[in-house]
């Protein structure tokens, strides 16, 4: 696997963006969001596709506001 500097660019945005989700589904007791911010963190890890890495990224970020459980 080779890392590009954009997908390390895209990696770490994700990663802030899943730790933001994680900080707010702790705190307010919510899953969806929880859940979704593990998400965005662990899977730049497996995919290598920059444009996968968006696409996944852009689904998982869209989850929470449209599934309220």
């Amino acid at each position: 696997m080779s890392m590009s500097a954009s997908s390390l660019f895209l990696g770490l945005l994700l990663g802030s963006i899943g730790m933001g989700f994680v900080i707010y589904g702790k705190k307010q007791r919510v899953a969806v969001p929880l859940v979704c911010g593990m998400a965005l963190i662990v899977f730049p890890y497996f995919v290598s596709s920059t444009v996968l890495m968006i696409g996944l990224g852009i689904v998982l970020i869209a989850i929470p506001y449209f599934v309220r459980i």
